[in-house]
């Protein structure tokens, strides 16, 4: 290893890049060990000539040291931290990926399994997703699905068999996962294999630093021009480094998709959320995934757009539930969205909880 994460970290507040927190700082020396592992190839074993020829390399079975499990409040700066430690460690066969879009190519995977008559789809779906796999960082995890619950287990099994060291992040504790999901207890053995084959470690600090960086800031922009698109452009900068990908949430048999995303930070325009036929199980699965979320353009409603205008009571619903902040652009402000039409009474409610969610303290009891 060069610098230690600590040294790193430490560079990073000086340089103004990171505020410094003890509690996060705490947590490094931790990961610092499982980087070292990762780097020394302790535990490794080759897999022969050819194998070493190439480069490629198999876990000894059982030597592989315990992953990380880092839980805590949202906006705590797990994902930071994770970031930290996956750019530091030097090693070509590692990957991070956010826990729903992993859940989405494990489901593609074994379909195509399937196709070909296999009759224990999971494995090689887990052996193939462990080939020249060492490190697997995962961004935010959490099971609310109930197909999702019934997978897991067997294929983080494979996973740990293989070898994989797998580091995550999520905002419960493992106990808490698929918590009141039906058949829960089916669910409970995962819960062990976690205990058992990661650290699990609380990121206690009280900050919130995504709130930190929008304290302050205007959050709701109307009209929704070409200013209020410059000014939105800046906060996304600020948030995401301009880094973002698709994140596609499979709900109830449908694909739900979020433009673009990174680290709990969603962006799409209206239209892509409020003008295709979802309903609450969506806007609650968004509402899960996502901590902040900008939405852009949303049109003046009323009559001639009801069902849009429906989904967006809806989805604001969601969000508020979920202490979701959100970052909007609009035709108008709040109490002038939706003017005629059935609903208009009920839409009082909405544009009162658009108001609530602009203060800068909003969500800071969560």
């Amino acid at each position: 290893m060069s610098e230690a994460l600590t040294e790193i970290y430490d560079r990073h507040v000086a340089g103004a890049a990171l505020r410094a927190d003890a509690a996060q700082r705490a947590i490094l020396p931790r990961l610092d060990e499982l980087r070292g592992w990762l780097e020394a190839g302790s535990g490794r074993e080759s897999a022969g000539f050819w194998s070493g020829l190439f480069g490629k390399t198999r876990a000894a079975p059982g030597n592989a040291p315990k992953g990380v499990y880092l839980w805590g409040g949202v906006g705590r700066g797990k994902s930071m931290i994770m970031d930290l430690f996956f750019a530091a460690v030097d090693i070509p066969d590692k990957r991070r990926v956010h826990f729903h879009a992993f859940m989405q190519e494990v489901h593609a995977a074994l379909n195509a399994e399937r196709k070909k008559g296999s009759s224990d789809v999971l494995r090689p779906v887990g052996q193939a997703m462990a080939q020249d796999l060492r490190l697997l960082a995962f961004d935010e995890m959490q099971v609310s699905d109930i197909a999702d619950a019934a997978i897991v287990g067997r294929l983080f099994t494979v996973l740990f068999e293989e070898g994989v060291v797998i580091v995550t992040t999520s905002n419960r504790p493992p106990r808490d996962l698929y918590k009141d999901g039906l058949n829960r207890h089916l669910f409970l053995p995962f819960i062990g294999l976690l205990e058992e084959k990661l650290d699990i470690i609380e990121l206690e600090t009280e900050t919130d630093y995504r709130r930190h960086r929008l304290a302050g800031e205007q959050v709701y922009f109307s009209p929704a021009d070409t200013a209020a698109k410059d000014r939105i452009d800046r906060i996304w900068a600020e948030l995401t480094g301009q880094d973002s990908a698709p994140l596609t949430l499979r709900v109830q048999g449908r694909d739900v998709v979020l433009p673009a995303f990174h680290n709990g930070v969603a962006r799409a325009q209206f239209w892509d959320l409020c003008g295709k036929a979802l309903g609450p199980a969506d806007y609650l699965a968004i509402a899960r995934a996502v901590r902040v979320l900008v939405l852009e353009d949303i049109p003046c409603l009323s009559r001639s757009n009801f069902n849009e205008a429906k989904r967006f009571v809806t989805l604001v619903d969601a969000l508020y539930e979920g202490r979701v902040r959100l970052i909007a652009s609009a035709a108008d402000v709040p109490e002038r969205l939706y003017l005629e039409g059935e609903g208009t009474f009920e839409f009082a409610r909405t544009a009162s909880r658009l108001h609530e969610m602009q203060s800068a303290g909003w969500g800071e009891m969560d």
